[in-house]
C-alpha cells in the first residue's frame, strides 16, 4: 500500500497558531466556512486531529443539509 498524500508526508496543521501534525486534508473554503482561521492559500487545508474534530462539530448542520440534498426519496 502506497500513501502518497500530503498528510502521510508529515504536513503540519494549517490552523493559525497550531503546530501539530496533520491528520486530514479538506477543502479550504469549507474549513473557513466552519469558522476556523487557516493560513493556507491553496485549495486544500491540513487539519490535526483536534481541529478536524472541531471542524466536524461546527459543520455538522451544513453536512447534514448537503447529504439531504442528494438523498433519494
Amino acid at each position: 500500500m502506497y500513501d502518497m498524500g500530503i498528510v502521510s508526508k508529515g504536513a503540519q496543521c494549517n490552523v493559525d497558531g497550531c503546530d501539530q501534525d496533520g491528520a486530514r486534508s479538506l477543502n479550504t473554503t469549507k474549513v473557513e466556512n466552519a469558522g476556523l482561521r487557516v493560513n493556507s492559500k491553496g485549495k486544500k487545508t491540513i487539519l490535526c486531529k483536534e481541529h478536524y474534530k472541531e471542524w466536524k462539530k461546527e459543520s455538522k448542520d451544513d453536512r447534514d443539509l448537503e447529504r439531504a440534498r442528494f438523498s433519494k426519496f
